[in-house]
């Protein structure tokens, strides 16, 4: 398996990351393994199928859509 050496990371990322490996117990180094995969192994999803599974979650979980009307309504009711 190839290995990789990352050097000069930015105190800040390195901190962000050691957190980020703690809160899934994983190691640093499994963290930075995951956070490439995530990166680089992303898709770019078809609108057309995105779409029919929100339809689909919307009716299983009984939500209305959120609609233009819904969202101003809202935003209306929260301010004084």
């Amino acid at each position: 398996m190839p290995t990789l050496t990352v050097k000069n990371i930015p105190e800040e990322i390195y901190e962000r990351l050691k957190k980020s490996a703690s809160a899934h117990r994983r190691s640093i180094n499994k963290e930075v393994i995951y956070c490439i995969d995530r990166a680089l192994g992303s898709t770019r999803l078809d609108p057309d199928v995105f779409l029919a599974r929100l339809d689909l979650l919307q009716q299983k979980i009984h939500v209305s859509p959120l609609t233009d009307r819904v969202l101003r309504k809202a935003k209306e009711e929260g301010r004084p």
